[in-house]
């Protein structure tokens, strides 16, 4: 593996992984390909953007004429699929979009992953393709169960990946990793958005009654996971990436305003999201063999994370200020906050 294709590479944990790739391998060179939407940024890559092996191409992974060339021009051995839409709660306003970009985006990828031969195919999932679990933590043999349009998208993807694996031999691999944390994270999701709004004294709107458990990892444990199992992962295999630690919402909330030395008022009930799964667990012995085990607890986790919100606000305050994320603020916890105090 020379020359990685890392669709979605200016996203959250792609350009982490970015990051962590030419961090870590120098004679490697990267191509990122992203279509730029509201959570694809270039400031997150900005660090990289001198460096002469990161070569950045927009473009749509649903476009299999531009993936094509993209793989001839750049000698691509190599894809790391992170591109996706991602965010539950934008899944249940428009879910089309979310079975177009997860499932035939990743049909295109795998397509000319089979075309070129490439020496991996690597599919970054999550846990939510398992769906809720109340007892016990999900094994990579466990049944999907999805119970939203996000998560069924991504199950969708996983499929398709296995059938490429099975019918055509594509050399492939899957992670599913728990809830990241950490710095380049859009404010919508709910770590971010909970510091950012706990830095200006807003409410911090957390759905019904905050008992959701949550496996919250951070951001460079994931992606050195996914490293692991890209080089040495078994290919057909399927593998689980966590902590193996599980919190509620109203803790994880508690502990974020204890470290900026916030008042505990700040959290707002709002009204809960339709079918939000109340807990995620998975087992990750499996990926244990391969010898990778998450190095922050998630005290940790949180403190580092939340120091990058505190130190970049040159990073989140022009996307919070922007139309597209206002409106959509608006449209999410606006009315969920008068409902709840009716």
């Amino acid at each position: 593996m020379k020359n990685l294709l890392i669709t979605g590479g200016a996203g959250f944990i792609g350009s982490n992984f970015v990051h962590h790739v030419l961090g870590k391998y120098p004679d490697y060179r990267v191509v990122v390909y992203d279509k730029l939407t509201y959570a694809g940024n270039l400031d997150n890559l900005r660090d990289v953007a001198d460096d002469p092996r990161y070569t950045f191409v927009q473009g749509d992974i649903r476009d299999a004429e531009q993936v094509d060339q993209v793989m001839r021009g750049h000698g691509i051995d190599t894809i790391v699929n992170f591109a996706a839409d991602t965010h539950v709660d934008r899944s249940l306003m428009e879910p089309g979009s979310f079975i177009m970009t997860d499932v035939f985006g990743t049909y295109v990828l795998l397509e000319t992953a089979r075309k070129y031969g490439v020496e991996r195919y690597h599919q970054v999932s999550t846990d939510e393709v398992y769906g809720e679990v109340r007892e016990g933590s999900s094994l990579e043999t466990d049944a999907l169960c999805t119970r939203s349009p996000y998560s069924a998208s991504k199950a969708g993807g996983d499929l398709m990946v296995n059938a490429y694996f099975v019918s055509f031999g594509v050399p492939a691999t899957i992670t599913r990793g728990s809830n990241n944390i950490g710095p380049y994270q859009y404010p919508e999701k709910v770590v971010p958005l909970f510091i950012t709004n706990a830095i200006d004294d807003k409410p911090l709107p957390i759905y019904g009654d905050g008992r959701q458990m949550r496996d919250y990892q951070y951001v460079m444990d994931h992606c050195e996971g996914i490293d692991v199992v890209l080089h040495n992962g078994v290919p057909g295999e399927v593998y689980n990436l966590g902590t193996g630690s599980e919190m509620y919402n109203m803790e994880m909330a508690r502990m974020l305003l204890d470290i900026l030395n916030k008042p505990h008022s700040l959290i707002e009930h709002v009204t809960d999201r339709p079918g939000h799964d109340r807990r995620y667990s998975i087992d990750c012995d499996k990926v244990g063999k391969l010898g990778w085990h998450s190095r922050y607890d998630f005290r940790e986790a949180l403190e580092e994370t939340v120091q990058w919100y505190v130190e970049n606000e040159w990073w989140w305050r022009k996307i919070k200020s922007g139309e597209h994320y206002t409106e959509y603020y608006r449209c999410q916890y606006e009315e969920r906050e008068r409902l709840a105090s009716c």
